[in-house]
């Protein structure tokens, strides 16, 4: 008998695991580490979300939906976005509601790439961008970023990795794992590249919720989507959820919005593989957009607070860290210690019990700085930042 694994797919091998993971599976079952690794909200979801849910189930709706999702749940996303993006969306065509963020962009990769084609994004990322475009054949050409220049895009990088085989540009502000948000400027020019080169943009807007204006953070700053700019509604694939700013990761609910041509493609993929997302987890969705407004805000508040303690600290630990605009992570630069972003990372865990995740988890830009999450009890940041400062001072 052949060994099985020789029976694995050959694109399946080359993916690597999930560097973030990775670190989780060794944080598992010990209750002496204070993670600052897994990027989740450590609030529940608020409770009238929770018992939309329970309600759901207790009239007996347990049924399939429409392979789009429910039409009630895409009709308050079509506002929502209205107020949040400044674009607006056909309920009935141009929305789908799918498992998780992570689906909707497998769906997109998979029913907009053919083998081959090329697709542009920004590194430090997300840990599943780059193989979601390889699963699907695809061609991942990454753009670094750089923390000297507060890990901003710039469309003259981008525009040196456009090639006859680029098909789209992935977005992701604000960003995972830096906490980058691109500035107005280079967004129009980006977009400016798209129309010029005829390309299809896919913006990861999940954390547009979570942006800190001004030193302290303590107002909301202004969200920018691309698919507002001027041609790209048309263009963009706008992909957004439940789990970040309303604390909603395991509802396993996400969306996206773009012209009815790319969606019918992308549901045409969901109805075979997903079907359609949990109806209760829909159902609690309707009453975030509907009345979550208020405790969204409270949670974004407190992670400002949070951002600030990190910010003061790793300044007074003499470790650099640019002030991230948006999300829920900090991503120091620790270069100066002359180890590996794994090694300190592997050392902290050992030594002090704290997990952050090594950058180069993100990609090799990520390289040199680690991520730190500050989606964590403010108490149990400040116990974490007392043992990274004795760390740091041993190094």
């Amino acid at each position: 008998m052949k060994p099985l694994e020789d029976r694995i797919a050959d694109h399946v091998k080359r993916i690597p695991r999930s560097g973030i993971r990775d670190f989780f599976e060794l944080v598992q079952g010990r209750d002496d580490v204070i993670s600052l690794g897994v990027g989740e909200p450590d609030f529940a979801a608020p409770w009238h979300i929770r018992e939309a849910a329970i309600f759901s189930l207790e009239k007996g709706q347990t049924s399939y939906t429409s392979n789009l999702g429910l039409l009630s749940l895409r009709e308050c996303i079509v506002d929502y976005v209205e107020g949040q993006f400044g674009v607006r969306y056909d309920a009935k065509s141009e929305v789908l509601v799918t498992v998780g963020v992570s689906e909707a962009l497998d769906l997109v990769c998979r029913a907009l790439l053919n083998p081959g084609d090329e697709v542009i994004y920004h590194e430090p990322c997300y840990v599943s961008y780059n193989p979601s475009i390889a699963l699907a054949y695809g061609v991942a050409v990454g753009v670094q970023t750089k923390v000297e220049d507060e890990f901003v895009l710039r469309a003259e990088d981008v525009a040196a990795k456009i090639t006859d085989k680029t098909r789209m540009i992935l977005l992701n502000f604000p960003t995972n794992p830096t906490g980058a948000v691109e500035p107005l400027e280079e967004l129009e020019k980006i977009a400016q590249l798209a129309i010029k080169h005829d390309l299809l943009v896919v913006s990861d807007e999940i954390y547009s919720e979570l942006l800190y204006r001004g030193d302290s953070g303590m107002e909301r700053g202004e969200h920018i989507s691309i698919a507002s700019l001027p041609g790209m509604k048309e263009r963009t694939i706008l992909l957004h959820g439940f789990s970040k700013a309303f604390a909603m990761t395991g509802f396993r609910l996400g969306y996206s919005c773009a012209p009815h041509v790319l969606t019918e493609a992308m549901m045409k993929i969901h109805q075979y593989s997903m079907l359609c997302a949990p109806i209760m987890s829909q159902n609690a969705a309707v009453e975030a957009l509907k009345n979550g407004a208020g405790e969204v805000e409270k949670m974004r508040r407190a992670y400002a607070r949070r951002r600030n303690l990190l910010l003061s600290r790793f300044e007074k630990m003499g470790v650099p860290c640019f002030s991230p605009g948006g999300a829920f992570y900090a991503f120091p630069d620790i270069r100066k210690f002359g180890l590996s972003s794994k090694e300190f990372a592997l050392r902290l865990l050992e030594e002090e019990n704290v997990a952050v995740v090594p950058g180069d988890a993100f990609g090799p830009a990520g390289e040199g700085c680690v991520r730190a999450c500050y989606a964590t009890a403010y108490d149990q940041l400040e116990i974490a930042l007392d043992r990274i400062a004795e760390f740091v001072k041993r190094l």
